[in-house]
């Protein structure tokens, strides 16, 4: 069945070779050209091309490992000065290289089904009737062809399936008891991309509390405590020094650390991620407009958050927003989760609900989100989805409003068709797929869901026409060309909010030993 599925998908992958690539395409090609033409001790000092390298050490070495593929298919992309490079023979290459690369997240999948087998779950009888589907096909179905992902990785070009692979891999393996794999793989992942330390808070916790503590009589075993705490820091210090060490050898630390951490860049990414932040800078321009229209000789800078430019700005009412605050707002907001899952040891599902609920933390009040973040909280909560109807319906909620956000990604007339039909029979599928799973009310179009949340879905439908549409026929965006973006990610700022919340009062009412491996 799995293989089918990867099988059916990659030929939907082939498919889709010459649509339209972002600007990313380029700046992979680039990171090739990078590591291939130069010494080890000038990848993180190229600038040749904006698009400098600004992954950790692992991913460089990946794309060194690329382009070494890469120079028999053509060897004029990996030049530094053929910038915005793409032959025929280049786009194969670097279309192909992320279908191959999707082998990690078949394997992901495949750990995961290994525990679903080893820790089977009871199922209620099926409202649709549909017997051969299963908690496993379905969630292979939900990572796989996952339309997230497939608009990301395979039209506007990144490698988020591969990295997701082994975030999949590092969960499978921790929840199957085998701790110290988990984190090896984890510790790898973060030298892979560093946004994945959202979720290391909840791996932090866990892995002290569920292997580092050892319990004898009652009583904290304190040398055997010490030593697995020992094993543990020493697996991520190994990592850390096989990825950093030649760099800190050559004294350039400091370097890698300005490149990947930019905080310059400013609180917002040119394209607003759904978070809190979108709605509070939509706020913000309110409150401004209201000011100006009031008292007319006051001076506001138009335009400056929406000018699609990566930068700094200040907020003109409410008060600007720097990294510390950010900072401190994840932190708290994370707290609750994090002292939940200290108190419920025992209980691996109670990890993967933390990894959920902290990168959710993080994609909501962080600084400089990107909008394709999301992906790393919709993919582990496909695995939860199939457990619980209770977070089936939070995910399809989550899930129809996350990927909508992703839309305005590929913005080209000739992929249109192809965006709107993917979502619909992704959504569709996900929809029906876990309602069969579970005994699930009808309150309109989507079995899972409540009137509100029916309603607020018909938003998204008013708000795609819109956007497509009305936006360009009435020649709305000769004046406000980015207020497309502005809608989309201040509209679903409120899904994600309230889809978030709602997941974390579920979280936090569970029992300590509550629904560790079966179907509610």
């Amino acid at each position: 069945m799995l293989l089918r599925i990867f099988g059916l998908v990659s030929c939907l992958k082939f498919l889709v070779l010459p649509a339209y690539k972002s600007t990313d395409f380029e700046v992979h090609r680039n990171w090739l050209a990078i590591t291939f033409s130069n010494p080890i001790s000038r990848w993180y000092f190229e600038e040749s091309s904006i698009w400098t390298i600004d992954y950790p050490p692992f991913f460089a070495w990946f794309e060194y490992l690329l382009s070494l593929v890469a120079y028999f298919f053509d060897s004029d992309m990996l030049g530094i000065r053929n910038q915005n490079y793409d032959s025929p023979y280049t786009i194969y290459f670097q279309r192909f290289s992320v279908i191959a690369c999707d082998l990690v997240l078949l394997y992901g999948c495949k750990e995961v089904s290994d525990f679903m087998t080893a820790n089977p779950v009871r199922r209620k009888s099926s409202k649709w009737k549909l017997k051969w589907r299963s908690p496993a096909s379905t969630f292979f179905v939900l990572v796989l062809a996952n339309f997230g992902l497939f608009i990301v990785d395979h039209i506007h070009f990144q490698y988020n399936g591969f990295l997701l692979g082994i975030l999949l891999v590092s969960i499978a393996k921790i929840m199957k008891g085998h701790h110290l794999s988990g984190a090896f793989w984890f510790a790898v992942l973060l030298n892979l991309k560093h946004i994945y330390i959202y979720m290391a808070p909840a791996y932090g916790v866990y892995l002290i509390r569920n292997y580092c503590l050892v319990r004898k009589r009652g009583k904290i075993d304190m040398l055997t405590s010490l030593w697995r705490l020992t094993k543990l820091a020493g697996i991520g210090s190994v990592v850390l020094f096989i990825s950093f060490g030649p760099f800190v050898f050559m004294g350039q630390l400091k370097q890698l650390i300005l490149r990947l951490f930019p905080f310059k860049r400013g609180l917002c990414h040119s394209y607003w991620a759904p978070n809190f932040w979108a709605f509070y800078n939509v706020i913000d321009k309110m409150l401004s407009k209201i000011i100006v229209f009031l008292y007319p000789d006051t001076y506001y800078p138009q335009g400056v958050m929406t000018s699609g430019l990566v930068q700094e700005y200040e907020h003109y009412i409410l008060p600007s927003i720097y990294p510390s605050v950010t900072a401190a707002l994840v932190v708290i907001s994370m707290m609750p989760c994090l002292w939940k899952l200290w108190v419920s040891p025992g209980n691996p599902l109670h990890f993967v609900r933390a990894v959920i609920l902290c990168t959710s933390c993080s994609f909501l009040f962080g600084w400089h989100v990107h909008e394709k973040a999301v992906l790393m909280i919709i993919i582990p909560q496909s695995l939860m989805a199939v457990l619980g109807q209770k977070e089936a319906e939070v995910f399809s909620f989550f899930s129809i409003v996350g990927h909508f956000s992703l839309l305005p990604l590929i913005y080209t007339q000739n992929e249109f068709i192809i965006k709107l039909v993917l979502l619909t029979i992704y959504s569709s599928y996900m929809i029906y797929a876990l309602a069969d799973l579970f005994r699930s009310r009808c309150y309109g179009p989507f079995p899972l869901l409540s009137i509100q949340e029916n309603i607020y879905l018909a938003g998204l439908i008013l708000l795609f026409i819109y956007e497509n549409i009305i936006h360009t026929l009435y020649k709305v965006n000769e004046r406000y060309p980015f207020l497309p973006l502005l809608l989309t990610s201040f509209y679903c700022s409120f899904g994600i909010i309230y889809s978030t919340f709602k997941y974390y009062v579920i979280f936090i009412k569970m029992k300590a030993s509550e629904h560790k491996h079966k179907m509610y």
